[in-house]
């Protein structure tokens, strides 16, 4: 079995959200997490994650979805964990519990946590301070957008989402490939878990 993560669009209103679960039953997959991303104007946009059988076309899955009246599939694509597996509380405690290894763990988490592919820390002058084990070898960074704090899509499709860590001397830098783009919820969580990384690491993080 794979684990999919399905970002969607649908009405929001009572038994949306059942109708879709009952489709994608149907089709065969196995929800295993709801993320609700954002709620305005009568729609919804929601992150599922999956099981999906091995072998089976993920034309099927979305053939199904898009059956439904008012559902919009955004994007299909694979994970290796269900997003909030591993919590921010958790990481922040491991940070805090070992503060000499917190970038190597703040790095190595957030993949998980956002259903990425990889990330990497990266330094004032956009050097490879530590890149998760996912990260393609070399590392070669996009040109990063001059706000912090943002998501965007590099010139190869690759989907990013950076953040400052420790003021302006390092930056987070997280992928996806063959994904939608970052939704600003999860830009936000990850801005939120750099501040609390700067507060638990201190000078840690821009040594």
């Amino acid at each position: 079995m794979s684990l999919l993560r399905i970002r969607i669009k649908l009405p929001d209103r009572p038994g949306s959200l059942g109708t879709v679960a009952r489709t994608l039953g149907a089709a065969g997959a196995d929800i295993v997490q709801v993320v609700v991303l954002e709620r305005a104007a009568g729609r919804a946009i929601d992150d599922v994650t999956v099981t999906w059988p091995d072998g089976v076309s993920l034309d099927v899955l979305c053939d199904a979805l898009d059956s439904v009246r008012g559902v919009v599939v955004d994007g299909v694509w694979r994970t290796s964990e269900a997003p909030g597996v591993f919590s921010d509380v958790e990481i922040v405690g491991q940070m805090a519990a070992n503060p000499p290894n917190g970038v190597v763990a703040l790095v190595e988490a957030v993949p998980k946590i956002f259903g990425a592919d990889w990330a990497v820390m990266l330094g004032p002058d956009g050097t490879v301070v530590h890149a998760s084990r996912q990260a393609p070898d070399p590392v070669v960074p996009p040109p990063l957008p001059v706000s912090a704090g943002r998501a965007f899509t590099g010139e190869d499709g690759v989907r990013y989402a950076c953040v400052p860590v420790g003021g302006a001397t390092r930056t987070l830098l997280l992928a996806r490939v063959a994904a939608p783009p970052f939704h600003r919820t999860e830009v936000e969580r990850l801005i939120q878990l750099a501040t609390a990384a700067e507060a638990v690491l201190g000078v840690s993080t821009a040594a």
